[in-house]
């Protein structure tokens, strides 16, 4: 009989060459269990999305309830979902009133392919503005505006009329212009090794939407829901978008995203012609009823005042020779190797001594520090343990 990892490698779909083929079993708060037993500190929640570990019960008992009273209906239709009604109510209560709107779809790429349309649609410009160094998603329309030549020019042509800026550089914003219809902008730049902007730099593209009538769209897939120690990143800026695209942690596990925006802009989706974006499964019942518990479980819980200090503990504990900078936004840090070689080897090296970590996808030379909110200090100080001796390690600095 074929193993698992036969079958693995034999019938789902490969993106690399060399994939890390980790077999896991089950789940549990911060940690993975392979089938043999070992178990892995997991200090990249599924890339965002785990942010309150896995198998949280609250989430877990929303799924089964809903699972029992119906899963799939029809979702942009004539039926009204409570569980949909329910977290679009509960998001519009911690959002301000220039975000009220609520469509749920699949995934953060979907959120981006939406938002796309609506900006097209409510402005009738075509120009979408993005950055380099930008990672939205990666179907056609969200590749368009994916700020790196590598991962595109095997798929192009993409869509006309995207025009690219850099990052921070607020002499670039005079390029927004009454063309543009939007401007998609990260609050961090997580793909490429975690990039925070100044808070001046942010208000200035602002007030450029504002002058020009173009939609400042924030994404938020990777920053929502805690992860830099405010529910969203905006609210640490003072400014406040048009439009809001959610995702990973959203559902607590379960897929799950959304863009947001205030009811005169998303009404354009209504007419000329009706059902202007339509989706199968978004907002599907029993991810939004794991969304709606993994919202209420962060608003009645302590995990999100708890990240500056969480955070203060890894740029405190994490000093090596070996690491170059640290560059971090709460929980979310990358730190910084001489080259790709030496930051995957000390990876591969985490993975063996039980700790999963990764690369970025514009900064393969940064570590991905991305763990569940929920966790503990002492679990830090382990995971903090782990990468230092496994840097040693691999180093061969070991006495």
């Amino acid at each position: 009989m074929l193993s698992q990892r036969q079958l693995f490698l034999s019938h789902v779909a490969q993106t690399s060459p060399a994939p890390l083929a980790l077999e896991i079993e089950r789940g549990e708060g911060v940690w993975l269990y392979a089938p043999d037993g070992k178990r892995y500190l997991d200090m990249i929640s599924g890339i965002s999305v785990s942010s309150l570990g896995h198998c949280h019960p609250a989430i877990v008992k929303a799924v089964q309830e809903q699972a029992a009273r119906f899963m799939h209906l029809m979702v942009y239709g004539e039926f009204i979902h409570s569980p949909q009604v329910m977290l679009s109510q509960a998001l519009a209560a911690v959002l301000p009133e220039q975000l009220q709107s609520v469509y749920l779809v699949n995934s953060g790429a979907e959120a981006t392919e939406g938002a796309m349309k609506l900006a097209k649609r409510f402005t009738g410009r075509s120009e979408i503005v993005y950055f380099k160094g930008s990672y939205h998603g990666s179907t056609q329309g969200a590749l368009s505006i994916m700020g790196d030549e590598y991962f595109k020019t095997a798929y192009r042509p993409l869509l006309p009329d995207t025009r690219q800026l850099r990052y921070g550089e607020i002499a670039d914003l005079e390029q927004i212009t009454p063309r543009t219809a939007a401007v998609f902008f990260e609050p961090v730049q997580a793909e490429s090794g975690v990039k925070v902007p100044s808070t001046d730099y942010v208000k200035a593209l602002r007030q450029r939407c504002l002058e020009v009538g173009a939609l400042l769209v924030f994404d938020e897939i990777q920053t929502g829901f805690g992860r830099t120690g405010s529910l969203f990143r905006f609210q640490q800026l003072a400014v406040v978008p048009d439009v809001l695209l959610l995702a990973k942690a959203m559902g607590g596990g379960m897929p799950i995203g959304a863009f947001i925006s205030s009811s005169h802009i998303m009404t354009c989706l209504q007419h000329s012609p009706v059902l202007g974006h339509i989706t199968t499964f978004g907002g599907h019942a029993v991810s939004a009823a794991a969304a709606l518990a993994a919202l209420q479980t962060l608003n009645d819980s302590p995990f999100i005042q708890q990240v500056a200090e969480k955070e203060a503990l890894l740029k405190t504990r994490l000093q090596h020779p070996a690491i170059l900078s640290q560059h971090h936004a709460g929980l979310l840090m990358a730190l910084e190797f001489a080259d790709f070689e030496t930051n995957k080897g000390i990876i591969d090296t985490c993975i063996e001594n039980g700790l999963i970590t990764d690369w970025f996808l514009f900064a393969p030379h940064c570590m991905r520090l991305a763990p569940p909110l929920t966790i503990t200090v002492d679990e830090l100080e382990a995971a903090c343990d782990i990468i230092l001796h496994s840097i040693n390690q691999y180093l061969n600095l070991e006495q």
